[in-house]
């Protein structure tokens, strides 16, 4: 079957097949627009999840351990590398801990580790990652749960305060939630929609990361060590149906060079806000010295 042109630009964001989409044409649905979250609670799990999981590189060509994803408007199904090291990363970043406080006047957000009210649930499709009382869903699949089903296991184990093992809302686990509401801005829509064209984010070669985080009222910087290249991410990012109708301004672009020194885009998004982007250019390659240090 030959793939659909019209949803070149979705596949390249989600990582979703051809088939998938063509799948959603003949229920007609559209199979090119990348759909937003419906729930601010669905957008702030989704915005939750990204910016804990955020932080990982690996010798992978997939960002954050993420071969594709598969956004609808109540739930967003994440395909991660079939590698038990990733299945760990992902629980130890999420699974909410409580953190050692040292005093009354600590920030809320700072005794939690990991997503506040986050629990998961394991079933024939994966891992559902969920916060109680909300219909917000994020599901895990593409690997072995026996692995996520032992590692919590392991973390529970350990003798920390764990609050993943509750089935409602710990009291600082609220107070954690209510003081990232109060700072949020939109904050949370911006992370979603991210995280649903998170394949945008992956250069051609072997090894990527891509890290995100907030900068407070600089808005949000996104950052890739070997990302792709500035026209193809502004045009994924930008345009058409599947883009978000962000404005790349002030762009500084070595991709074209011999030796690329890193790019830097300022994108402006509809209201004012702004996302810096930044690709670093490392030239990382999985060759076979990093193969015999591992």
């Amino acid at each position: 079957m030959t793939p659909d042109p019209s949803t070149d630009c979705r596949r390249r964001c989600t990582g979703e097949t051809h088939q998938a989409l063509q799948a959603l044409r003949q229920a007609g649905k559209d199979g090119s627009a990348i759909p937003v979250a419906r729930h601010p609670d669905q957008a702030a799990l989704e915005a939750a999840v990204f910016l804990a999981a955020c932080k990982m590189g690996g010798l992978s060509p997939h960002p954050l351990g993420i071969l594709k994803v598969r956004p609808e408007p109540e739930r967003l199904t994440i395909r991660l590398l079939d590698e038990p090291y990733v299945v760990r990363h992902w629980a130890e970043r999420l699974l909410p801990i409580q953190a050692a406080v040292a005093g009354d006047d600590d920030d809320p957000r700072d005794c939690v580790i990991g997503v506040a009210g986050l629990r998961s649930r394991v079933g024939a499709g994966g891992v559902t990652l969920y916060r109680p009382g909300t219909g917000a869903q994020v599901l895990l699949t593409g690997f072995n749960t026996r692995w996520w089903q032992r590692i919590t296991a392991l973390l529970a184990a350990a003798g920390g305060p764990v609050l993943f093992t509750g089935s409602t809302w710990t009291p600082v686990e609220r107070a954690a939630h209510q003081a990232y509401q109060a700072t949020d801005r939109g904050e949370a829509s911006v992370v979603s929609a991210i995280l649903r064209r998170i394949r945008a984010t992956a250069g051609p070669g072997q090894i990527n990361s891509t890290d995100a985080w907030s900068t407070g009222q600089e808005g949000l910087q996104l950052e890739t060590t070997d990302g792709p290249p500035c026209p193809e991410l502004v045009r994924l990012l930008c345009e058409g149906p599947w883009g978000l109708g962000w404005q790349a301004e002030h762009t500084w672009c070595t991709c074209g060079s011999a030796a690329p020194q890193g790019c830097r885009i300022d994108f402006r998004l509809p209201g004012g806000r702004r996302v810096d982007y930044s690709n670093l250019h490392w030239g990382r390659t999985n060759d076979e010295r990093r193969h015999c240090a591992a």
